[in-house]
Order: structure tokens, then sequence, then C-alpha cells
């Protein structure tokens, strides 16, 4: 596949089940290592999720599913008990609390589980084939949606965080659109956050930009508010790890406060996610749980302590944006004008 400007866009699968058996692109070691990892036990697949080795709320959900299909056969190798099979199913659906789509894409495979292995991992395999119909979907459906919001030739996007293939079975959400946005010739260039303190976005969607030959700046955090301000953003685009049923959106930390300057600037602040991510089980951003990660990701730098030893760390992987700053909602299913009071589950969907 090429875009308009002739570049060969690389596939790029994070999570696959190749050769029977799941593969995963070790995502702690890019942009500098392409190195793949091999999951053959639980215990590898909850630290590979832990680690962020992947991660995306769409390439969760993909490896809850495969994970089940790993928990069983190594249950079958091992002799494990119908209690420790179900704990271990357990401990791949909690490796993350914030993400939905890990305990979703368990969830899904949970009830094919006393038809065998392979009745679970076609399952799985429908899981992922499905996640990348919806992605393309989700890509033509906001990049519609913003051709008729954003005057401005060529669109200049921000975005925050990864969410691209590495963030999903292959394609992308918020990135999917840019990208989508990018083969119509209507995309100037991209301002990516770096996101700190793991730099997803420095290290991973500046990789997946500079494989499509897109034209980006990778930012500071603390600038996004200044450029939009600035008026030098037309679209900011970022992805979802569970939406509330009223709307309210959590994702990386660092996201409220690009809404909050879109605002600010009256431009629109778009979320990208599959339905799966929409939890109506979860009244609003208030009872979504956040996840705290170690105060190491914060007080040190490539394994080097750069704050005093007196110091202490707090850091939440997520914030949560309100329903009224979200001037969209892409899933692929449509577009729901969130802030106009159009929320999944509601009949008006926009397209």
């Amino acid at each position: 596949m090429t875009n308009q400007r002739g570049v060969f866009l690389k596939e790029i699968r994070a999570i696959s089940w190749v050769n029977d058996g799941l593969t995963l692109i070790d995502q702690t070691k890019l942009p500098h290592q392409e190195i793949n990892i091999e999951i053959e036990t639980v215990d590898q697949l909850v630290d590979a999720i832990s680690t962020l080795a992947v991660r995306g709320a769409p390439a969760l959900g993909a490896a809850g599913a495969w994970g089940i299909v790993v928990a069983m056969r190594q249950g079958a190798k091992e002799n494990w008990s119908a209690e420790k099979l179900n704990a271990e199913f357990l401990r791949i659906r909690n490796a993350r609390p914030t993400a939905v789509n890990l305990a979703w894409g368990v969830d899904k495979v949970l009830p094919v589980v006393s038809s065998g292995v392979e009745a679970v991992l076609a399952a799985a395999n429908k899981i992922a084939a499905e996640d990348e119909a919806g992605n393309r979907a989700m890509g033509k459906l906001g990049a519609d949606w913003i051709e008729k919001k954003v005057a401005n030739r060529p669109i200049r996007a921000l975005t925050h965080c990864n969410t691209g293939s590495l963030a999903t079975t292959t394609w992308g959400t918020a990135l999917g659109v840019i990208r989508e946005i990018n083969s119509r010739g209507i995309l100037k260039h991209v301002f990516a956050d770096e996101t700190r303190p793991l730099l997803q976005g420095g290290r991973l969607t500046a990789w997946e930009l500079s494989q499509d030959g897109i034209e980006h700046f990778v930012i500071a955090d603390g600038a996004a508010t200044s450029i939009i301000a600035r008026g030098e953003v037309d679209v900011a685009l970022i992805g979802a790890d569970r939406v509330a049923a009223n709307g309210d959106t959590a994702n990386k930390i660092g996201s409220f406060a690009v809404a909050l300057a879109c605002k600010y600037a009256g431009i629109p602040f778009v979320v990208v996610a599959p339905e799966s991510t929409v939890d109506i089980s979860t009244p609003s951003g208030k009872e979504i749980e956040i996840e705290f990660r170690s105060e190491d990701e914060i007080l040190s730098l490539n394994g080097q302590r750069i704050s005093p030893k007196q110091s202490k760390g707090l850091n939440p992987a997520f914030d949560v944006t309100p329903a009224e700053l979200i001037s969209a909602l892409v899933t692929e299913k449509g577009v729901y004008e969130i802030s106009n009071g159009i929320i999944p589950g509601s009949r008006a969907v926009l397209i």
C-alpha cells in the first residue's frame, strides 16, 4: 500500500497469531529496535501487558482473547486444575484496570472455553479481524466528519499518546483517521505530543508517522496547549481506554489538558475508539478506576535517577475528559457528537 506521495506504507501488526502462536512487537524497545516476543505462558503475557510491551485498548482486547488460548494450552501441558485455570484467566483480565478492552476481550471468548481451545482461537481470531475492519471504518468516518467541520486546508492535526497500528491489531484509531486524511491529500502535518513519562508519542507515534512518510513534529506535552491556543492546530484527535455511558472518556494522562485547550481555541477535539471501549456499566468518568504506575517512571530516566532521593513520585497513567469537551466520538458505527448530547446508545448517529 502507498500513500498519495507514493511512499510505501509498511503494514504493522503489534499483536498477531502467527505460526500457531501469539507474537507481540516489544514496544518498549521502539523506535531503536524492532523485536518480537513469542508468548507461550500467562506469566509472559501478563508481564508484557504490565510493562507496556503491548498496549493500546484495541490491542489489549485481542491480547485478552488470545491470552485465553495461551492459558488453556499452558494448562493442558502442566495439568492445571479448573480452579487454577480460572485464576489464570482472571490474572489476564485484570492485568490493567483502566482499559476496558482487555476484560472485554477475555469475556468475549470465555463462553466458548467449554468447546475447546480451537473454538476459543477461532473466536479470538474473529475479534482481531473485526478490529482491523473497524479501524478502517473509523478512519473513513472520522475523516468524513473532519472534512465537513474543519475549513482550513491543508489540515494541521495534533494527537496525544499512540493510537496507530501499535495500539490496535493494525491501522489505528485516531492515527487511522489521520492516515485517511493524509491519503486524501488534505493533511499538512501532525503535532505528536511526546506523552510523558513513557514517551509513547515521541517514540511510537513518531515511528509510525515516519514509516508512512507523514511530516510531523514531536512536541513536549506542555507545549501542546500553547500551540493550540496560538491557532496552529485545526483538530486534535486522541484514542480512549474507556468511555463511560455519559460520554466521559479516560485516555492517557495529558488528554484533558488538550481538550481544554481545544475548547479555548474553538477547534474540534475528537475521540476515536471502537464500540467495545464504551462501557455502559460505568455511568460517568467519576467511576472509572485510574491506574497508578510505578513512581520510578517519573523519578528516573533510562534507568538513571533524575530526582533527589527524598522526592516521591505520583504517576497516574490516565485522566478523564468530561463529555462536554468532546466534539465527537468516532466508532466503527458512526460519529457521536457527544458535546451536543449525542452519546453511544442513543439513536442519533451522525455519519
